[in-house]
């Protein structure tokens, strides 16, 4: 590895920063705090978006799509979602521009003034209600289940490739209800979804929980998320699913006839994941030597590269390998046979190492003439000599291996930094350390937010799951019946 790559014990932000570029993920554009997203790391996200998708239209939903821009109004009709957006939107104010008359170059043409301002969306709940009122009358055009892929824009300060850009990738899924409980089966569901996904697909294991009313998303009644831990012990918030009630459309005037004949406000959710994703992937995996990704999000899975001397020789481990790339393409694992003669094998290792592909197969003369091959794992790094003779399966039995090691190192690393605290001196000290704290709380936003501007810790969730427990709040002493998680965050 060249020296100016920071390990992450030294520098874990610009370890990270190094590795998405060097591995050719994304880059800076020259617009400022947006990102390119090259072909590897396209690939990748584009994997995430097949597996989501066909889990969505598996429960039900259906894709469609909304505008890009959202009239200002829109926005101001739900009063805690703008109060929410208004500091991260950008505005589109003219429709046209002009050369200026001093020769000086492209201006702004004032006469070309928007009657009405539009706001890039940053979310599209205002847009797609204000759709929903045309499309619902009657109990019977509900359940409305609709998933969108998009981009949105929030105007990030503050930016870092993948985890935080001003525009960035997503889906996000907008239903409609005729009850409350429906509305929250639903978003339970797709909060179910989601650490499904990270689980089984991410190998990252996750936390499910509900947000305190502080860090709850602008607009919800509550908003459930999961909750991953990065390898620097902070947290990163890898999906929500909101449960809306009938804010947005007692804001949009949506109604329907329930069997009754009564009419009432339609229930709604919301819910998404992002390309942060990317980012939860590459922190919660990768080592020193560089990405280490998990087989179902591969682009490659497997890489064979053939050690030769001269043009007979790699024309005999050709025809060898050929039988393996159909044997592996048959059971839909991704393969790339690398023989190009530009970059010698020690080069080619070091590139697939660092980039991450789960096996890597060696194959020379002496192999053939054994009927074997090199198999190296990336996650262990370990390497093993196997028999040619069905190969391709014990290849496919190893990639599961892969998997399933992958997320119980991830799953062993959380655990060890779950950390029951029951004192303040206590919670300020562990929290420098990272890791999810388990501490209890008195249940009221100003001992949350004093709690965040002494130590940067954030309530992650309470956990779906958390048993009752009398207690005191770590911070005023007061009763608390639960313990919530702190950590600090992405």
């Amino acid at each position: 590895m060249s020296n100016d790559f920071p390990t992450r014990a030294e520098n874990y932000a610009q370890w990270y920063q190094d590795l998405v570029i060097k591995a050719d993920l994304a880059e800076n554009s020259a617009v400022r705090g947006c990102m390119v997203i090259k072909p590897y790391g396209y690939a990748i996200w584009e994997k995430m978006q097949g597996v989501l998708d066909k889990m969505f239209k598996d429960t039900g939903h259906v894709n469609a799509y909304f505008p890009l821009f959202i009239p200002k109004s829109f926005l101001s009709k739900e009063a805690a979602h703008v109060e929410g957006f208004a500091k991260e939107c950008a505005v589109v104010t003219h429709y046209r521009l002009k050369n200026a008359e001093d020769g000086s170059g492209i201006i702004v043409d004032p006469e070309a003034k928007l009657e009405e301002e539009l706001i890039v969306r940053p979310t599209s709940e205002t847009i797609i209600w204000n759709t929903y009122r045309g499309w619902i009358q009657s109990w019977r055009d509900l359940p409305i289940l609709i998933n969108q892929w998009a981009n949105v824009v929030r105007w990030e300060l503050r930016t870092r490739l993948f985890l935080r850009t001003a525009e960035f990738l997503w889906q996000e899924g907008h239903t409609a209800h005729a009850t409350a409980e429906e509305a929250i089966e639903e978003t339970r569901k797709m909060l179910d979804v989601y650490a499904t996904f990270a689980e089984t697909i991410m190998a990252l294991p996750v936390i499910k929980g509900v947000k305190t009313a502080n860090e709850r998303f602008a607009g919800a009644l509550d908003t459930y998320c999961i909750e991953a831990m990065m390898q620097d012990g902070k947290a990163l918030q890898a999906g929500t699913s909101h449960f809306l009630g009938q804010n947005f459309a007692k804001a949009f005037d949506v109604k329907f006839t329930g069997k009754d004949g009564k009419q009432e406000f339609v229930w709604a959710t919301s819910w998404g994941v992002s390309t942060r994703l990317m980012g939860a992937l590459i922190m919660a995996h990768s080592d020193d030597q560089g990405l280490v990704l998990p087989p179902k999000l591969a682009p490659i899975q497997v890489v064979i590269v053939p050690i030769y001397k001269n043009d007979e020789q790699l024309k005999q481990i050709s025809a060898a390998v050929e039988v393996l790339v159909n044997d592996l393409r048959s059971r839909q694992i991704s393969v790339k046979f690398d023989d190009r003669d530009t970059h010698k094998p020690g080069w080619k290792f070091n590139e697939y190492e660092f980039k991450g592909v789960p096996v890597r197969v060696a194959i020379g003369p002496r192999d053939l003439e054994n009927g074997t091959a090199e198999v190296a794992r990336r996650d262990t790094k370990e390497k093993s000599v196997m028999q040619l003779t069905d190969l391709g399966m014990k290849i496919e039995h190893l990639l599961e291996n892969i998997q399933q090691n992958i997320y119980d190192r991830a799953l062993s690393f959380r655990e060890s930094k779950m950390i029951r605290v029951d004192s303040w001196s206590e919670f300020k000290d562990k929290i420098e350390e990272g890791g999810f704290l388990l501490a209890h709380w008195d249940g009221t936003p100003e001992t949350e937010e004093k709690i965040k501007q002494e130590t940067k810790a954030t309530i992650r969730c309470i956990p779906l799951d958390a048993k009752e427990e009398v207690g005191a709040c770590v911070y005023s002493g007061r009763p608390s019946s639960q313990r919530v998680i702190f950590a600090r965050a992405y």
